[in-house]
């Protein structure tokens, strides 16, 4: 009889761990390479005489377009599967990064021009079709409910692979080929992944049971969320993590500069924030089995907040960078993983890209002032100061909202008698 269980629940297991592992190779490389960015601020500026402001806001663009698209990317994926919306994500993406690097120098216009089209508006939608809201959705639905965060965490914890490898890849590139060399480098690796789409789709081995029953149509799924007072409070913390990572990932390599710290330090915090983000992805998951998931967030939000203000107060040395990276990274992209498991566990997984998609979009739009606002007050004041004060406030707040949330799984709308308690 163990024998006839072993093979029973083998097939199962080998299913989803080939769509974790196709997951997170989709996840790393588009991620690893937009965790690049900040290192072409100043190379861009002083190579192609452009303000740093303008960067900034290329930068700060794809965040707002990839908040804007994710929610369709999402839809699509929902309703036509994986395959379609990664390949063309990853097309898309490596046109972006491809046209940026191709834009040649001369007037202000066609260099910014062909900055925000490529790095802003392209790569943009590429991110939108090859990170979360896309790919977690497909880890969901093939991972049983009481393994699902864990799973989650799994893939946000391996895509961080790429944000150890490419940014150290990407400095050692630009510092010997130039800028041109190193954004077709990463267009050709967003290329390579295209494929993977299909595993993503691969259809769960007969006999593994689903997980839960037919959901609603999509339009009153959102209905049922809209009302919902957890998931707008979820949505609205959601914006505190896009603001703060945005503003870090960007702005920290010219900050740790104008704190006379030796070059290529804020390519190593880059890096290191990467890899013990593998380790903060994989354990936030492993809470999120375990403990309810937006106490987790909660306290996720206040240890970061804690830490920012510690870093943005203590003298700047090798060791406190390598400390704050360190830190940042144990609680980096873990509030994906639980965000989007306790989504999962209120809304169930049919319509999971969608409703994850919505919830993304603040937090892109926090992406967006994040990355903006830092080149912003940075030309107007010539500091980061006030940045950095406000990424503390906001997590603050971010705690706030989460700790009182509702997660008490909701039957579908169909099967309601009346409105979605809050």
């Amino acid at each position: 009889m163990s024998t006839t269980s072993s093979n029973r629940f083998t097939p199962a297991f080998n299913h989803t761990t080939l769509v974790i592992l196709a997951a997170a190779l989709v996840l790393s490389a588009a991620m690893g390479i937009r965790q690049t960015f900040g290192l072409f601020i100043g190379p861009f500026s002083f190579d192609r005489g452009l303000p740093v402001t303008l960067i900034a806001f290329a930068i700060a663009l794809h965040n707002l377009v990839w908040g804007f698209a994710q929610p369709f990317a999402g839809a699509a994926a929902d309703r036509y599967g994986s395959a379609p919306v990664v390949a063309f994500g990853a097309t898309t993406f490596a046109a972006g990064l491809g046209l940026a690097a191709a834009t040649p120098s001369g007037p202000l216009l066609i260099v910014g021009m062909g900055l925000l089209v490529g790095m802003g508006l392209l790569v943009g939608i590429g991110v939108s079709c090859t990170t979360f809201g896309v790919v977690l959705p497909a880890v969901g639905r093939v991972a049983s409910p009481e393994k699902r965060s864990m799973a989650m965490g799994l893939v946000s914890a391996g895509g961080s692979v790429g944000q150890v490898l490419m940014v150290p890849l990407v400095q050692g590139i630009r510092l010997h080929a130039g800028i041109a060399t190193s954004l077709f480098v990463l267009a050709f690796v967003m290329l390579m992944v295209a494929p993977l789409g299909i595993v993503l789709d691969r259809r769960a081995p007969v006999g593994v049971p689903q997980h839960e029953a037919p959901a609603a149509p999509l339009r009153d799924t959102l209905a049922q969320a809209a009302r919902h007072r957890g998931y707008r409070l979820l949505t609205l913390g959601f914006f505190t993590c896009g603001f703060q990572l945005a503003f870090i990932a960007t702005h920290l390599p010219g900050y740790l500069s104008l704190c006379h710290m030796p070059i290529g330090l804020g390519a190593t915090a880059l890096a290191l924030i990467g890899l013990f983000n593998m380790v903060g992805s994989w354990g936030c998951g492993w809470l999120g089995g375990r403990f309810r998931q937006h106490y987790v967030l909660g306290w996720l939000y206040l240890i970061r907040s804690a830490t920012i203000g510690a870093f943005f107060v203590l003298p700047k040395s090798a060791v406190t960078v390598v400390l704050f990276a360190a830190v940042m990274g144990l609680t980096w992209l873990g509030t994906v993983p639980l965000t989007s498991g306790l989504v999962a566990k209120v809304f169930g997984t049919r319509h999971l890209g969608s409703l994850f998609g919505v919830c993304f979009l603040s937090h892109q739009i926090g992406s967006f002032l994040g990355a903006w606002l830092g080149g912003v007050v940075f030309d107007l004041t010539g500091s980061y100061s006030l940045l950095w004060q406000a990424t503390v406030a906001s997590g603050l707040i971010a705690a706030l909202l989460h700790f009182p949330i509702d997660d008490t799984a909701l039957p579908t709308p169909a099967l309601r008698s009346e409105p979605a308690s809050a």
